[in-house]
């Protein structure tokens, strides 16, 4: 099982509840990049409305650092709602920059995560994608945030181009995961329908926003779990809400999760008895 938990961190509140040894944590994808111009017609990267350098997130960073030290994948996202992707092409030696030199400042960054929700033409990204693959080589992580349907029935998704056509290519191969947003269709249905077009378990996420109902989605993953022993893993749109009880505790998401994919493994049963067993006698 390819077991992957991973929240999306947008609302910079503190990851000091799951900064544990041994978390169920296994990724965080800070969001989100944005480019633009300031009013001297300056280029700048923005973490969502301020430069990734300001001060009002020198201990964001000093935090994802200490996750990084936990094991935990930190995942820079590009995207989402805001135009980024057309400003970052408009001018891409100089935006794409902004983009290298900020993940080579925070070198705890191990990936970054493609968020298009907008029209972009398919030949941008697969360029994207091979000047991250020639950048910061092989073992560095590139996902995707397509929406569910963009991936069960071929149909071009909010970036519109086919992410068939793109994961059939030789740059759609270097995708090490799928953060899929089965956020209008979450059922273990609409996950079965992406697997029986094409894509493999391990590489598709099952993607929930925390408004939705955590006994639901529990019972999900765990039939998905079972039914697929590679099955690629949940993600959680955002940390600070994550369910049952939002801000007050949102590692207990995680551990949720974690014991809906692990419930139906015994081998990773069996290692954690193993290790108590060991840790109290």
């Amino acid at each position: 099982m390819v077991h992957r938990i991973i929240f999306y961190y947008q609302t910079f509140t503190s990851l000091q509840p799951l900064l544990i040894k041994n978390t169920v944590v296994t990724h965080i994808h800070v969001s989100s990049i944005h480019f633009g111009y300031d009013n001297d017609n300056k280029a700048y990267i923005h973490l969502n409305d301020d430069p990734p350098t300001t001060n009002k997130f020198i201990d964001v960073w000093k935090q994802l650092e200490e996750a990084s030290k936990l094991g935990i994948k930190i995942i820079l996202m590009v995207g989402g709602a805001g135009g980024a992707f057309s400003r970052l092409f408009s001018n891409f030696d100089i935006f794409y920059l902004l983009l290298v030199d900020t993940i080579r400042k925070y070198p705890f960054i191990c990936g970054i995560d493609l968020d298009v929700e907008e029209p972009v033409p398919l030949n941008n990204i697969k360029m994207l994608i091979s000047k991250l693959d020639q950048d910061f080589g092989k073992d560095f992580i590139i996902t995707m945030a397509p929406v569910a349907y963009a991936l069960e029935n071929n149909t071009p998704g909010m970036g519109g181009f086919l992410y068939n056509e793109l994961y059939k290519s030789k740059e759609g191969q270097r995708i090490d995961y799928f953060n899929t947003q089965f956020y209008y269709d979450f059922s273990s249905d609409s996950y079965e329908t992406v697997i029986n077009n094409g894509y493999p378990a391990s590489k598709i996420v099952l993607g929930m926003t925390s408004s939705m109902d955590i006994t639901n989605s529990k019972k999900i993953v765990e039939q998905l779990s079972q039914k697929y022993p590679d099955f690629g893993g949940v993600f959680d749109w955002e940390y600070i809400n994550a369910p049952p009880d939002g801000e007050k505790d949102p590692y207990q998401w995680a551990i949720e999760m974690n014991t809906s994919m692990t419930i139906s493994n015994p081998s990773y049963l069996d290692m954690i008895i193993n290790y108590l067993y060991s840790y109290y006698n």
